[in-house]
């Protein structure tokens, strides 16, 4: 694979006035092309203060960091300055480094480069797109562990296994003489124990949408129990209108909380009642209602007195989620909660009884979905390539429970090999690169 390393350069932080803004620059001229508008000599592994020239003109006071190869993020030299946060110095000075011959960055190239030279493998590049576009404080957590290498040390635990296994096979083969042939029942033992190591990998990764993405959750209930006054108490400001008169809410609204770390995605649906009642644009409603208990992780049913009939269906559509029921209105009525199935919360929206108690509720709900302990994850293509390693070593166990010979089952156990070596980056493609890199931003 050919790679082109000239030197690149890019902003590096968000196109807004700022404090602050940073131009990164990389590549074997980086050096040159800087010192070369820089007011001073640059003296590497120290901050230098000065100012950006052009001709003798000054631009801007800045600060220049000097990273020296291959000590530096990316393998090569790099220099970064940081400049006042102007949009327009920002651009004077990026459109200056330009015009000596170096490039704009790529999506991700910065990082790109570090993967390249070995400072970091394809799983920890990965795991920096992901603090990056973390939404919540445990999707960065897990992100961060990932770039430390938690996930690579799991994959390379199974790799050590496998790899010594698949040694073993091929001295067999090749020198029949000298090594004894690998016993099936080891075989087995050694596949079905790396089997149960990526199942547990896999396991811990199904929570990879909900850390990142949030948990889905909606209101369900008839008009005007309070479905919009509860979301905008959740909400803690007011995003739905609430009025006395049923059927105000007429499409689903959404919007995201921060709940002890976790994103919860809510969803104030329309008001469900007897179709033979409602009128045309009701009925979609109802229908999106409907919709949002299928898409939703929780439900919440919201109800002022017992559940009827209608109630009661609502229920039975949603007996695969985890189910919420919330008594509304408790400033003017109580309720006997008697012979309930599911968790209940009393609440009163207008006076903010019971709003922090059904919080808990939720979130011991969020619990059962991501594991309070989870340390990393592995993301949709990891994912990809642990379900083929494992569909390979399943192939190599059923092979040698047959006492086939050692070749026929070898070529599946370097299938499996690879497929993890996918992960970490000893084995890929330019698509692939293109695939992770093109989601970077510019700047990193």
């Amino acid at each position: 694979m050919e790679n082109n390393f000239d030197t690149i350069v890019a902003i590096a932080t968000p196109m807004a006035q700022s404090a602050i803004g940073i131009i990164r620059v990389s590549g074997e001229s980086a050096y040159s092309v800087v010192q070369s508008i820089f007011s001073k000599k640059i003296t590497p592994k120290i901050i230098n203060h000065g100012y950006i020239v052009n001709d003798s003109k000054k631009i801007d006071e800045v600060i220049v960091l000097p990273f020296l190869a291959p000590h530096s993020f990316t393998g090569e030299d790099v220099i970064e300055i940081q400049t006042h946060g102007s949009i327009s110095i920002i651009n004077t000075i990026l459109e200056l480094i330009l015009s000596k011959g170096v490039r704009m960055a790529q999506r991700g190239e910065f990082t790109k480069r570090a993967f390249l030279n070995h400072r970091i493998d394809l799983s920890q590049a990965e795991a920096i797109n992901e603090i990056i576009t973390s939404k919540n404080s445990k999707s960065a957590e897990t992100a961060l562990n990932n770039l430390e290498g938690y996930l690579k040390k799991q994959i390379n635990i199974i790799k050590s296994d496998l790899t010594d296994l698949y040694s073993k096979i091929i001295a067999s083969i090749d020198f029949p003489e000298d090594v004894n042939e690998i016993e099936s029942n080891y075989v087995v033992s050694i596949c079905n124990d790396n089997i149960h190591k990526i199942e547990k990998i896999l396991n811990n990764s199904v929570s990879h949408d909900f850390i990142r993405d949030g948990i889905n959750a909606c209101l369900i209930g008839k008009p005007n129990v309070g479905k919009s006054s509860l979301f905008n108490s959740l909400l803690n400001y007011t995003r739905a209108i609430v009025t006395p008169i049923e059927g105000t809410t007429r499409d689903t609204i959404k919007e995201t909380i921060n709940l002890n770390g976790y994103m919860v995605n809510f969803s104030d649906t329309a008001g469900i009642r007897d179709e033979l009642e409602a009128d045309f644009v009701e009925k979609i409603g109802i229908e999106n209602s409907i919709k949002a208990i299928e898409n939703s992780n929780i439900v919440l049913f919201l109800f002022e007195n017992n559940p009827d009939e209608i109630e009661k269906n609502l229920f039975e559509k949603a007996k695969n989620k985890e189910i919420i029921l919330v008594k509304t209105k408790s400033d003017i009525s109580r309720f006997n909660q008697n012979n309930l199935r599911y968790d209940f919360v009393e609440i009163s929206s207008l006076t903010g009884f019971g709003i922090d108690k059904l919080k808990e509720v939720i979130y011991k709900k969020i619990i059962k979905f991501i594991p309070d302990d989870i340390s990393y994850t592995a993301n949709k293509r990891q994912q990809f390539c642990l379900n083929n390693a494992k569909k390979s070593l399943v192939n190599v166990m059923k092979t040698a429970e047959f006492n086939c010979e050692a070749d026929l089952f070898a070529m599946d156990l370097k299938s499996a090999i690879i497929a993890l070596d996918e992960i970490t980056g000893e084995v890929f493609t330019d698509t692939i690169l293109d695939d992770i890199f093109s989601n970077f931003c510019i700047g990193k």
